[in-house]
């Protein structure tokens, strides 16, 4: 069980690595959301707070 919880933070991890350097590649949240295949909404409640705080430009809908 020790090895599937830090397997999960791994993950976790990777995936807030990975959403940080596609938004500052100027992904868009769709995009975003398409590739980890879940909602643009789920992507940005999970992550935007973070993105803002390390300094992060978001693109807004329509840009």
């Amino acid at each position: 069980m020790a090895a599937v919880a830090a397997l999960r933070r791994l993950a976790d991890r990777l995936e807030d690595a990975a959403v940080e350097q596609a938004m500052r590649a100027g992904w868009s949240w769709p995009q975003v959301s398409e590739a980890l295949g879940v909602t643009r909404q789920a992507v940005h409640k999970k992550h935007a707070k973070r993105l803002i705080a390390g300094g992060v430009t978001l693109r807004r809908r329509g840009e």
